[in-house]
């Protein structure tokens, strides 16, 4: 382990769950008869103490090797979807067809709309959103947010940043700062 007593372990176990540093704290130690305020003072203390702190961190990285989370993975998936062609999944096309013929016997055409969708074996699901056909047969067919995924790329890398106006009107004198 670490280095921990036992009480430290359980107590860096439990701010890594997500319970607060009392909670933590009362769960790990015997704070019956202590006020909050003395509970909290404690579990601060504890918290910033560097065996505890540095537990709660490699508690934390083993999750992430555990569930491959990183920051990189999540920009990956972003990337993905933010750049994501909807022809790497359907094919599609107008065509002209005969659909009758006038009194002459001369043909009359129409247009129609063909989509063909490629293989599940053959496309990356994870971008899809949604598959489905409709009681009266229509095919829908949708891929997730791309401009939600932009959005959060985009505030991740510092592109854009919000900006505020403000307009001050300013009437005292400076000979009245100079004093």
């Amino acid at each position: 382990m670490s280095g921990l007593t036992p009480k430290q372990e359980r107590y860096a176990q439990g701010l890594f769950t997500g319970l607060s540093q009392r909670e933590a704290y009362k769960q790990a130690y015997d704070a019956e008869g202590m006020t909050d305020k003395s509970i909290d003072e404690e579990a601060c203390r504890l918290a910033a103490d560097l065996k505890v702190a540095s537990r709660i961190d490699e508690l934390t990285n083993e999750l992430k090797l555990r569930n491959m989370v990183t920051a990189e993975r999540v920009l990956t998936e972003y990337a993905k979807i933010g750049f994501v062609d909807i022809k790497d999944y359907l094919q599609y096309e107008t065509i002209k067809t005969k659909i009758d013929e006038d009194e002459n016997g001369e043909p009359i055409y129409g247009y129609k709309q063909i989509v063909d969708a490629k293989p599940s074996s053959e496309v990356d699901g994870s971008l899809i959103s949604e598959v489905s056909i409709g009681k009266d047969g229509t095919f829908k067919f949708k891929l997730h947010d791309k401009l939600n995924a932009l959005e959060k790329m985009s505030k991740h890398l510092g592109m854009f940043t919000d900006k505020s106006e403000v307009n001050i009107n300013i009437t005292q004198k400076l000979e009245d700062f100079i004093k």
